[in-house]
């Protein structure tokens, strides 16, 4: 296996309008990377607008995939992607901007001490852009939320940028990942710090879409507030099995 080879994941729904700059910058800051889009069957054309621009680039593909939809499934498909393809580590981040392909370089250089790297708004140095007072807030009770519920000392639990080691991979998938929408990132980020892996943040701006539509729903809210819960009392069912056990062998 290539130790360098880096795979570049972006979900993909009717983002038409950014993945043309997007994949050009992705190429720009990470030559040596590919980049995947995975897209879960644009209504837009997304895939086919990327795949005739970039198509003739060894560097890059498209994930079309099949099925349900999801932003958590379409990571999962990514994952998958990057250990079938020996990739030693795997970036994300969202199509629309909001994260500055210019820092990819800063979570790759962080992955040598860490298995995941969070692309972190509330670490010394992060910041927001282009938010009202409301959104920062709501933001910011999430993540207290999430520690709260959780245990979890992280301070950027929901970002979506990251970059995983090759072991953080197959760490996560071989637990498995139950959610669908941004509830996924808070559990992966849970199911590796549980597994023992070294967890990480380095300071990123995050800016607001610049076009297209967010694709939050009331699904994905509900979710998201559920799945703090699920994590903590899945945490206390495994423990209270483990003690299970130990009293059985002792006795």
């Amino acid at each position: 296996m290539d130790t360098d080879r880096t795979l570049i994941v972006v979900p993909t729904y009717n983002e038409r309008e950014n993945v043309g700059r997007l994949v050009k910058e992705l190429f720009e800051v990470a030559p040596l990377a590919d980049v995947c889009l995975l897209d879960d069957a644009s209504p837009d054309g997304t895939a086919d607008h990327a795949g005739g621009l970039f198509g003739a680039d060894a560097r890059f593909s498209v994930l079309r995939r099949q099925g349900a939809r999801g932003y958590g499934r379409s990571l999962v498909d990514g994952y998958r992607k990057a250990l079938e393809g020996d990739y030693a580590r795997l970036v994300q981040l969202d199509a629309d901007f909001s994260h500055d392909p210019r820092r990819i370089p800063a979570l790759v250089g962080a992955s040598a001490d860490a298995d995941v790297v969070i692309g972190s708004r509330y670490c010394e140095g992060g910041g927001v852009a282009n938010w009202p007072v409301r959104r920062r807030a709501l933001s910011r009770f999430a993540n207290a939320y999430v520690a709260g519920v959780t245990g979890l000392r992280v301070r950027d639990a929901t970002s979506g940028f990251r970059c995983y080691t090759r072991r953080a991979l197959r760490t996560l998938l071989a637990g498995g990942l139950a959610g669908e929408g941004y509830a996924f990132l808070v559990e992966a980020t849970y199911r590796a710090h549980r597994a023992g892996l070294v967890v990480a943040e380095v300071p990123i701006t995050f800016t607001d879409r610049r076009v297209g539509q967010s694709k939050m729903s009331r699904k994905i809210i509900l979710e998201s507030v559920l799945m703090p819960w699920r994590l903590r009392f899945g945490r206390r069912k495994d423990e209270g099995g483990r003690m299970k056990e130990r009293m059985k062998a002792e006795g």
